[in-house]
């Protein structure tokens, strides 16, 4: 005969070894995330994939655990760092930019990676393809060498008399190599004059200004990366504007940072869908089989206070086309 006690603990335990144990026990498997940058993840530049983990289910302190591993403007360090995320096992490590692919790639062959983003996956070998990546490196594209020839032709439209552009970038990024190349193409069809401005780190920003200051240019590039990144905007643009520069660079938020024009995909919304490669991932899609993904929405950010500081009047077929004008 079996007691009422024994009875009660014999259906309890039946029912926690069922199928809402089984749920109980999914709702509680905890991944982890590895998060590699030459610099630290600020919360404008991060939380919107935060936000769009946590809208598809992951949050941290109950099923994510996110293990951040930044080079403090050091790229030298990023193989190691990477070593790290391998080490701790992450189910998956997103990348900020193309030195951190590299890293990445060198230190797992297996573990998936997302690029969040790259400038050209395709010319810098990560992957095989758009349309089927291969191997273990999938997710998004900057897309950067057109987005710079585009950059140039919105600022001659916004400064007609524009002759000789200073074009700041990171010549430690292969990416960037075949960046200024299209940009210097671009400019000479449309009759200007580039001067190469080259840094590798955020301390050489200086010696740089130093130049470009000496060349009497008649307006300022970057082409955004990880170096030159939303970081050093305010820095940028203070500099631009102190030597009444128009400056634009490929990322709508320049000119909230006080750049004159900002044109390209946002940070945010790209770290928005490398949430969903995350995701897809995590529910058993191989990065193999996910095509490198290719911004299709385009801001342009207008700051009219910098135009006005710079003696600068915008054209009314530039105003037209801005999705923000800030005043």
């Amino acid at each position: 005969m079996i007691s009422r006690r024994r009875f009660l603990t014999t259906i309890a335990s039946a029912v926690v070894s069922g199928p809402f144990a089984a749920e109980a026990q999914h709702a509680e498997k905890v991944v982890r995330i590895g998060v590699l940058s030459t610099y630290p993840m600020t919360p404008p530049r991060f939380g919107t994939f935060v936000t769009a983990m946590r809208d598809l289910g992951y949050v941290e302190g109950r099923n994510l655990v996110l293990d951040f591993r930044s080079a403090d403007g050091k790229p030298d360090q990023l193989p190691a760092l990477a070593a790290e995320l391998v080490t701790l096992k992450v189910n998956v490590i997103m990348t900020g930019g193309d030195s951190e692919v590299q890293a990445a790639r060198a230190a797992t062959g297996t573990i998936p990676i997302v690029m969040a983003p790259s400038g050209d996956p395709v010319a810098t070998g990560f992957v095989a393809s758009f349309a089927k990546p291969g191997g273990n490196i999938t997710g998004l594209s900057w897309m950067s060498p057109e987005l710079s020839a585009k950059l140039l032709e919105l600022l001659k439209q916004t400064v007609p008399r524009l002759a000789r552009v200073a074009v700041l970038w990171n010549a430690a990024n292969r990416v960037k190599l075949l960046d200024f190349d299209k940009t210097r193409r671009a400019a000479h069809a449309l009759g200007l004059a580039v001067s190469s401005i080259e840094i590798r780190s955020v301390p050489d920003l200086e010696a740089a200004f130093a130049k470009i200051a000496r060349e009497r240019l008649d307006a300022l590039l970057p082409l955004i990366d990880e170096v030159l990144a939303p970081s050093v905007f305010p820095r940028i643009a203070r500099f631009a504007t102190s030597q009444r520069l128009p400056s634009i660079l490929g990322e709508p938020g320049y000119a909230a940072a006080g750049g004159l024009l900002g044109y390209g995909p946002t940070i945010a919304e790209l770290n928005q869908r490398a949430a969903v490669y995350v995701d897809r991932i995590l529910r058993g899609t191989k990065p193999a089989d996910l095509p490198i993904e290719q911004p299709t929405k385009f801001e342009l950010v207008i700051n009219l206070k910098t135009a006005k500081a710079l003696g600068l009047t915008i054209p009314q077929s530039i105003l037209v086309r801005a999705d923000q004008v800030i005043e």
